[in-house]
């Protein structure tokens, strides 16, 4: 009875009893190993709460912690065509967009929202590098184009959020017409007077960098993220040489002057609005949705009345 009592009847509570455990609820930072909390990862902007570590996060994410309420709408871009060099490879270049598709339940590599920032109205671009490395091909070039012309239309700056490995490969030769393509969208903002601030975040290589990634008028990082055209170990294969501490990294080219500004994540939120409104020529942000309270006119003391009876005693005291 004791080995059927402590042992066989225990092992079949377990079994019955056992509850299906998410396996998404933790998630490890590749920097400190340091396993955290879905939820409290996500209130984090996907940053670690341990060493500030900055991972990966979607446009739609990134949009929802952007605009005023997570409220936003997104720009309709024009189609490409689907696949027009025929390519493939180990596998056709038609289902491996359905298979990025699937993974990141988005319809391409880019997202294209209109809305307010601290009540500031805005245009924004994401690029999401989930989404085949974020590469850069027609449908990436249509997008700024419609965002420009967004932009321009309801006179907005535009904002855009990097994050590429280069060009699509499979779209060859029609990937790399997208660089004049987006610089001229670029112009277009320019030439209407109209702010274009770009955030450049992890990793942001290749020909994004070598276009649309570095024209904008103001130039802010995520902290130590990856900016470059070549890579650094396609670097030091070239040259055969060891390459600095952080070559190529956020803090290094701000030091050497490419970028104005390194900011994390959770704080590029005020900075954007701040920079937005200095440059739009607007008054400094309000915080908060209340007006102010209509200022309270002081009440004066009533002056001293004196009756008769009393005017009388102090006249006859006088007369004395």
């Amino acid at each position: 009875m004791n080995w059927i009592t402590n042992y066989v009847r225990p092992r079949i509570n377990s079994i019955f009893s056992r509850r299906e455990v998410p396996e998404n609820l933790w998630t490890k930072c590749d920097e400190c190993g340091t396993m955290l909390f879905h939820r409290e990862l996500k209130d984090n902007l996907n940053v670690c709460t341990n060493c500030g570590h900055h991972m990966h996060i979607t446009p739609r994410d990134r949009f929802t912690a952007l605009f005023d309420g997570g409220v936003f709408s997104e720009v309709e871009v024009p189609e490409p065509l689907a696949d027009p060099l025929k390519f493939r490879d180990q596998k056709k270049y038609p289902d491996r967009m359905k298979a990025a598709q699937k993974k990141t339940g988005e319809k391409e590599a880019m997202l294209v929202a209109a809305g307010e920032m601290g009540r500031t109205p805005i245009v924004a671009v994401a690029q999401d590098f989930s989404f085949m490395g974020g590469s850069m091909g027609m449908y990436v070039g249509n997008a700024i184009i419609a965002a420009a012309e967004e932009a321009v239309k309801l006179h907005r700056p535009l904002i855009l959020f990097s994050a590429a490995g280069g060009a699509r490969m499979q779209e060859g030769i029609l990937s790399l017409m997208q660089m004049p393509r987006t610089t001229v969208a670029v112009q277009m903002l320019k030439e209407a007077g109209l702010p274009y601030i770009v955030v450049l975040t992890h990793p942001t290589t290749g020909g994004v960098t070598a276009s649309y990634a570095m024209l904008g008028d103001v130039q802010i990082s995520e902290p130590n993220a990856l900016i470059c055209f070549a890579g650094p170990r396609v670097i030091e294969q070239t040259i055969r040489e060891k390459l600095p501490e952080g070559f190529q990294r956020a803090e290094y080219l701000l030091d050497h002057g490419m970028l104005d500004r390194v900011t994390p994540r959770t704080e590029l939120r005020e900075e954007l609005i701040t920079i937005v409104r200095m440059l739009m020529s607007m008054p400094p942000q309000v915080h908060g949705d209340l007006p102010a309270p209509e200022p309270v006119a002081e009440e004066l003391p009533a002056p001293e009345v004196e009756n008769d009876a009393g005017s009388a005693a102090a006249a006859e005291a006088d007369s004395k």
